[in-house]
């Protein structure tokens, strides 16, 4: 068992890009880490003796339930839960496929609020602890070809707010981070598939937008490590920020979004090509 004086960081979707360098900043700043990710052996590298790797699938009770026991047993508590883990879904919402859309929320939102609420008991317990959920500038502004992982975000946004105020009488923190561009995996994981809208789709004439949509994050980004910092810093102060927006094109969006709805759709319906369809 660890000593009960360090805090203990339960981290969600850590086998690449911002989870995993979540993983690494919180151990240099002298934190334990439980790194998790759906296949462990992609968290191998995190490894070290102030490290729990293991598996998680956040839309799985039992290895929620597994994992919480898992934490006690070797930390004997939890001071902060990162949501990282998630899924990019790109498409068109006409067209995109229902089961990998409940797969999404299931994903972003839903398995998410299922760790929250696993951990909760624990946190009250203590009196204290943070809940970290990583959200997205997407889910601030939609864009076409996003819907359904700008919705997801969106919603997570919104349970985030709702959670910190309902929480707050136990001593529970709330913090949501809204990237922006971060390097990492996201983009070519979001690309798959893509290629079944180069034919037969409303949209088949600009399928280059569509999938250039999914690795639009890959543009200009900032380094994962470089955002880990930020986050760390933020989230580990003594008073720490309800809304973290960072990285880059983190405020172009959100500004975007606060134009007119007929300008903020003739300007995000030419960056996407649909001044094009035909």
């Amino acid at each position: 068992m660890v000593d009960a004086r360090e805090e203990v960081v339960l981290i969600t979707g850590c086998s690449s890009g911002i989870g995993r360098a979540l993983a690494e900043e919180f151990v240099r700043t002298g934190r334990r880490v439980v790194a998790t990710a759906r296949n462990v052996e992609t968290v191998a590298s995190v490894a070290g003796p102030r490290v729990l790797t293991t598996r998680l699938d956040v839309t799985q009770a039992d290895d929620i339930e597994r994992v919480m026991a898992e934490v006690l047993d070797w930390a004997g508590r939890i001071d902060i839960v990162v949501n990282n883990a998630g899924l990019g879904l790109i498409g068109p919402m006409a067209e995109v496929d229902l089961a990998d859309l409940r797969r999404q929320f299931e994903t972003n939102v839903v398995g998410p609020v299922a760790l929250i609420q696993a951990v909760v008991p624990q946190f009250v317990a203590q009196g204290s602890g943070r809940i970290v959920n990583i959200g997205s500038v997407s889910g601030v502004t939609a864009t076409p070809f996003a819907g359904a992982y700008c919705g997801s975000k969106a919603a997570l946004h919104l349970l985030s707010d709702a959670l910190r105020m309902e929480l707050a009488p136990f001593g529970i923190q709330v913090i949501t981070v809204q990237p922006g561009a971060i390097a990492s995996s996201f983009g070519a994981h979001a690309a798959d598939g893509l290629e079944r809208y180069r034919s037969g789709s409303l949209y088949s004439s600009i399928a280059e937008f569509i999938e250039a949509r999914a690795r639009l994050s890959e543009s200009d980004a900032t380094p994962a490590t470089e955002f880990a910092r930020e986050v760390v810093d933020a989230v580990t102060r003594p008073r720490p920020p309800a809304m973290l927006r960072t990285g880059r094109g983190s405020r172009r969006l959100p500004a975007i979004g606060r134009l007119p709805w007929r300008i903020r759709d003739r300007v995000l319906g030419r960056r996407f090509g649909l001044d094009r369809v035909g």
